[in-house]
């Protein structure tokens, strides 16, 4: 069980370590069996949730398992429980994700749009609720925290999770604004804010050339993830909120381990054990008290952490793609 916070933890900047957790198909017309979609996204090669729990816990980190539960609009509960239970039985955080092109499937076919944020406000509410009744039938306590896939949430979004009695929503990612991500936020805000009766808490975003990149594993160096959390102390920023997925620790065919990505990963934990005075992680559940309404300071530019990030791409396209 990860370590509860003390006391004095207000005054430093925490870590949300955010993993999206979802099953994934191969077509959307024929998805197919979910012990397929749950090989290759949940246990992904080796270095799926299970593999990702075990470093946690190693480390002695906290992480929050954004879990979709829409599936089971097409599969049952089963395999959402599968999913939830080896997390919840590591101690770990478990909040709402959804990907509405699940609801509603029509013999066997899915038949959803991919972003939630394509529907109307009544819409965007009746998935909302028929995902968070999906989560606690699998067992997940009531969520208070939701992220869209695909970042795809707008105004509406918040209205209906306002409504519904969610404290936290996190889906704005500045660098996928205006769409998918269009919550009508400034695209630089990646500190907390109470937005539509939310507390809207961005993914963290650092400078990329005349752009932005957001902070998920997989797409930015351990430089860069190590530059952004120590800028975000040294600004005094409240939260660092970084993204990972299920799967995204094997390659693109999630036949094999991706080892540049797997070594990121393990060294960020490393990392954070190290740094977890001045660095704790936590739960979304541990931020009722987060301090809002701090300016947004994002890492700027380095041309030398991105040349260190292109070769670590170039490196991970070209060799640890393909499983060697």
């Amino acid at each position: 069980m990860p370590p509860a916070l003390s006391p004095d933890d207000n005054a430093r900047t925490r870590v949300l370590l955010t993993v999206d957790t979802e099953l994934t198909i191969r077509t959307e017309e024929q998805p197919g069996d979910w012990i397929d979609g749950y090989a290759r996204s949940y246990e992904a090669a080796g270095v799926g949730v299970p593999y990702q729990l075990r470093v946690l816990a190693q480390y002695a980190l906290k992480a929050c398992f954004f879990v979709d539960p829409m599936p089971a609009c097409l599969y049952g509960i089963e395999p959402i429980k599968r999913m939830v239970d080896p997390i919840l039985s590591a101690g770990q955080e478990v909040q709402l994700h959804l990907h509405p092109r699940w609801y509603g499937p029509r013999d066997g076919i899915l038949v959803g749009e991919y972003e939630l944020n394509s529907y109307d406000l009544n819409k965007q509410r009746e998935m909302i609720t028929k995902a968070r009744e999906l989560l606690m039938e699998a067992g997940v306590p009531e969520p208070c925290a939701f992220r869209a896939g695909s970042y795809a949430a707008n105004d509406d979004t918040l209205r209906v999770l306002a409504e519904l009695g969610f404290r936290f929503d996190s889906s704005h990612n500045g660098s996928e604004h205006p769409w998918p991500s269009s919550i009508d936020l400034p695209r630089e805000q990646i500190t907390p804010v109470e937005y539509l009766g939310v507390t809207e808490v961005p993914v963290t975003l650092i400078g990329d050339g005349p752009q932005t990149r957001h902070l998920q594993v997989c797409a930015v160096s351990l430089g860069e993830l190590e530059a952004a959390i120590r800028h975000a102390g040294a600004a005094r920023l409240p939260v660092v909120n970084i993204v990972s997925h299920s799967f995204e620790l094997a390659n693109r065919t999630g036949t094999a381990p991706n080892r540049v990505h797997v070594r990121r990963f393990e060294a960020l934990c490393e990392f954070l054990s190290t740094c977890r005075d001045r660095f704790p992680t936590v739960f979304f559940s541990d931020l009722d008290e987060v301090e809002l309404d701090v300016r947004s300071d994002m890492l700027p530019n380095s041309a030398l952490r991105r040349f260190g990030r292109m070769v670590e791409q170039i490196w991970s396209n070209q060799v640890a793609e393909r499983g060697a």
